[in-house]
């Protein structure tokens, strides 16, 4: 069974970038795949079409480092866990939104609105299966 779309989901944290040391980078990976983990059905398998991976980040207070650092340790370790492999992301979009920035989302999902109005630091994740439409 694949996962149902759009999947979203959110892992609490400050996000690691590609430089960070080994264990603590694989910590995160695992940690995201734990938490995506949570959203699949049982018995799912990866998908092997084209996907969309958003990823907006609400950390507690100014970002630490640049928002692009933050994209490749989450795409790995989505890979053969969620899709096959990293090279079926067609798009990502990614977008911090720090503490006083406004953040307005038109009907946002539950998972967003989660992000939105919890606690801080988290990061929101949806994959689309649809990656040639329109970046909400």
């Amino acid at each position: 069974m694949e996962p149902e779309f759009p999947f979203e989901f959110l892992v609490f944290g400050t996000p690691l970038s590609q430089q960070a040391s080994s264990t603590s980078k694989q910590e995160w990976k695992q940690r995201i795949r734990e938490e995506s983990a949570k959203k699949l059905p049982e018995m799912s398998f990866c998908y092997e079409g084209h996907v969309a991976v958003t990823i907006y980040h609400f950390p507690q207070s100014v970002m630490v480092g640049d928002v692009d650092n933050i994209v490749k340790p989450i795409l790995d370790a989505l890979g053969a866990h969620l899709y096959k492999d990293d090279n079926q992301v067609v798009r990502v979009a990614v977008q911090k939104f720090e503490a006083g920035q406004p953040a307005i989302f038109t009907n946002p999902s539950a998972a967003l609105t989660e992000a939105l109005t919890g606690p801080r630091p988290v990061t929101y994740i949806e994959i689309s299966n649809e990656p040639f439409g329109e970046v909400a």
